[in-house]
């Protein structure tokens, strides 16, 4: 990835600026903020800013990083002995603390809250500040020298700029105003490079952080699509809700949680293990649920016990449905496109032949291990 993006900046920029020093910007992190470091320096510049402070790149990566943290449960530099590694995650945590933002708050939102919390999260975004602005720019000075005193805040500022001025042109420099409020200068050269390039090196950015995040994170699924907020019409759920509905045509359903007879015409697809886990609206996870406790069941996994059995009558249920009736088996196969994916599913839970007993045991077999799974990432468990 270091090469492509080499080769897409073209010669226009190769023979001017240190384009290799800025490929090694990301290289060898310790924490995962250093990507989000120079992402809100990206998006910074592609807006046109020529300076900004410690203090808003900060809460530039707070807002950048908070979805992937409260909606998804990431972890962005792993746990150890229980406690998050990652000073940027810690900072998250605590402004959903203080603050009532919903996991998937806009950009706007998220902001607004930081300011208002400002003093209270202080502490936690100095810390981001105790070394990555310094060390992001390492991989230029090992051409020139390999012995940077790393030791003193007020001597890297300086050396920084004599750098600037005697080496090689530096993306940023730093001014001389303390804490938050120092100064993150653009060079200008810098800045009509990103701008010119901005797809290819936040394309970059984002691979190289869910490598990142992935070796953090190796329990988690789909990943890569857990560092936004998803488009909501991305889900497909409308021939799930027509096939269930058809069953409950011919049979009376009852809700997985309150055991009341499920309304035909006012009922909501949801998924037992969280979506925001999966990432996909596949039939082996799909119950009808009482639309009112939809919204309160958010993104929570129920308890296994008793919901996971309730859970299975219903999916045995529907298969039971699907090979005795031949409309309800045509609503199943327009499943086929967007719902049945899973291969165990295809050729072990929904085949011909199953008792309720084999059935039970194959959804359990690879459910259980999904919803542990969860739960260990951090997902909270709803206890109705």
């Amino acid at each position: 990835m270091q090469e492509d993006i080499l080769k897409s900046i073209g010669d226009k920029y190769l023979n001017k600026l240190d384009i290799e020093g800025f490929s090694n910007m990301m290289k060898d992190p310790s924490y995962c903020y250093k990507f989000y470091w120079l992402e809100a320096i990206v998006n910074l510049i592609s807006e046109g800013k020529k300076e900004t402070t410690f203090n808003d790149l900060i809460d530039e990566m707070i807002a950048n990083a908070w979805y992937s943290v409260r909606e998804f449960h990431i972890h962005l530099s792993g746990v150890v002995a229980g406690e998050v590694r990652d000073g940027l995650e810690r900072a998250i945590n605590k402004l959903a603390e203080l603050s009532d933002l919903k996991s998937n708050a806009s950009k706007v939102e998220i902001k607004n809250a930081i300011k208002e919390y400002d003093n209270q999260l202080k502490a936690d975004k100095k810390q981001l500040t105790n070394m990555v602005p310094y060390r992001a720019l390492a991989g230029f000075f090992t051409k020139h020298d390999k012995d940077v005193k790393w030791d003193s805040i007020v001597r890297l500022v300086a050396y920084i700029q004599a750098f600037d001025q005697s080496q090689a042109k530096l993306p940023y420099v730093l001014g001389d105003s303390t804490g938050l409020n120092r100064e993150v200068i653009f060079s200008l050269d810098w800045m009509h490079m990103i701008q010119d390039n901005t797809v290819a090196i936040l394309g970059w950015i984002q691979y190289e952080k869910v490598k990142w995040l992935q070796s953090n994170n190796p329990e988690v699924p789909g990943l890569v699509y857990k560092l936004a907020p998803m488009n909501e019409k991305m889900r497909k759920l409308a021939n799930v809700r027509n096939l269930w509905k058809g069953v409950m045509t011919f049979h009376e359903m009852r809700d997985v949680f309150t055991y009341e007879t499920i309304d035909i015409s006012e009922f909501d697809i949801d998924h037992f293990v969280p979506w925001s886990f999966v990432m996909n609206d596949e039939l082996w996870n799909l119950m009808p649920m009482d639309s009112s406790l939809n919204s309160i069941k958010s993104n929570k996994l129920p308890r296994w016990e008793p919901f996971f059995e309730r859970f299975a009558d219903n999916q045995y249920m529907m298969y039971e449905e699907i090979y005795s009736k031949d409309e309800i088996h045509r609503l199943y196969e327009k499943c086929y496109k967007d719902n049945l994916h899973s291969i165990w599913a295809n050729q072990e839970l929904y085949k011909p032949g199953n008792t309720r007993e084999i059935f039970f045991g194959i959804l359990e077999k690879n459910m259980r291990p999904v919803y542990d799974s969860a739960k260990r990432q951090g997902y909270q468990v709803w206890d109705l």
